[in-house]
């Protein structure tokens, strides 16, 4: 049970989402604060889940000027080719393609 003293807690009932000094060195580290390396991983994760050639053919890609083009005709054709009934992604996947663009081109 929460102290009700505790001024973290009695406004709401639920913990502050600021985080206290005290708080810092644990706290789960925000997306955008970690390596660059663990943010393209994260994305290509994303991706695999669902759609495991894509994730093969941007590690073959990456680092070269092609993949941005690669991912950006992914984007915008929604993975559509001819004879072929799919189109489209699911949102979490292309947030992915999104992410791995710009972090393509920070790179």
């Amino acid at each position: 049970m929460s102290d009700p003293k505790n001024s973290r807690t009695q406004e709401t009932g639920f913990p502050s989402l600021q985080w206290e000094d005290d708080d810092l060195p644990t706290r789960p580290m925000p997306l955008h604060e970690r390596p660059m390396q663990a943010r393209i991983d994260h994305e290509m994760a994303i991706i695999a889940e669902h759609h495991i050639r894509i994730v093969l053919a941007i590690e073959k890609f990456w680092g070269h000027r092609d993949c941005v083009e690669y991912l950006q005709t992914l984007i915008l054709s929604g993975g559509y080719k001819e004879n072929q009934n799919r189109v489209g992604f699911k949102s979490e996947v292309l947030s992915a393609l999104i992410n791995l663009v710009a972090l393509h081109q920070i790179e």
